[in-house]
């Protein structure tokens, strides 16, 4: 189970999530429309951040995806990376720091586990 957040205004979302019974709690981060520099990643199994995409796409900046890259790299939480976004979102790709970010959890024996592609 999941919850959208694009922004500050809905990061309570995250702490009804918390309270939810379901085994893989994640975060979709997307579109992704300012910087969450705090956030709480207990209890939280995956989370994945992306751009806005389409004709009016707001911009998302590299900063704010490092920012959660490195909040997911800090409580182990797997981080994908889905797109950059904007009007031409095939050309903007996905890639951050030259690398593809991938991971999801696996979920295999109840665990969370890194598994990076």
């Amino acid at each position: 189970m999941g919850v959208s957040v694009e922004n500050q205004d809905y990061t309570f979302r995250i702490e009804h999530l918390r309270q939810a019974s379901a085994h893989l709690k994640f975060l979709s981060l997307e579109p992704l429309l300012e910087p969450l520099p705090n956030l709480d990643l207990r209890g939280i199994g995956w989370v994945i951040v992306g751009g806005e995409s389409g004709p009016g796409a707001r911009p998302i900046k590299e900063e704010w995806v490092i920012s959660i890259r490195d909040q997911c790299l800090a409580a182990n939480t797997p981080f994908f990376f889905k797109q950059w976004g904007g009007v031409r979102k095939k050309r903007t790709g996905r890639v951050l720091q030259d690398r593809t970010w991938d991971e999801m959890p696996d979920m295999m024996g109840g665990q969370v586990v890194l598994s990076s592609v």
